[in-house]
């Protein structure tokens, strides 16, 4: 007699194809705006970016990833038009990461849509899902530079917190 077995649960698929939909939906609504090519690092590196020039070593950490790597994300800013280097001016062994005019417009482009997608996400969602939905993705993360990482990017509101203004 064959043992029927349920089949394992595959958390770690489950999540390759979301980051894969997701990415896929970012390239689409940026393609819509003029920004056909996206990449999967612009978000971050964006984001980073636009608190000021950052050194391409700091890119590295930032991205979890050797510096020559952390190269190859500046280069491909540089050939978009969206970011400039410079050697920095305290240290020229330094070289610093700058947005361009045009890499301001890409930022803004870049958050717009991903605002568009987290709304689109939390209608489709109720808020106590989303929230065990984002303890399971922390979960999910074990090593200390993505933890960190994620310790600065707020939770999902809470629908029974409310929300205090000025």
């Amino acid at each position: 007699m064959t043992h029927m077995s349920t089949p394992a649960y595959r958390f770690g698929d489950l999540l390759a194809l979301a980051r894969q939909s997701w990415l896929a939906q970012m390239a689409d609504g940026l393609h819509a705006v003029g920004y056909p090519d996206y990449r999967r690092s612009d978000a971050l590196v964006l984001r980073l970016l636009g608190r000021g020039p950052v050194s391409i070593g700091r890119l590295g950490d930032a991205l979890g990833v050797t510096r020559q790597a952390a190269r190859k994300v500046a280069d491909g800013l540089q050939r978009r038009g969206f970011a400039t280097t410079a050697r920095d001016r305290a240290d020229a062994r330094q070289v610093n990461l700058s947005l361009t005019t045009e890499g301001e417009a890409y930022a803004r482009a870049v958050a717009t849509v991903i605002e568009r997608l987290n709304r689109g996400l939390s209608r489709r969602v109720r808020p106590a899902d989303l929230a065990i939905a984002d303890a399971v993705l922390r979960a999910v993360l074990t090593d200390d530079h993505t933890r960190n990482i994620a310790a600065h990017l707020a939770p999902p509101e809470d629908e029974n917190r409310t929300t205090r203004g000025p």
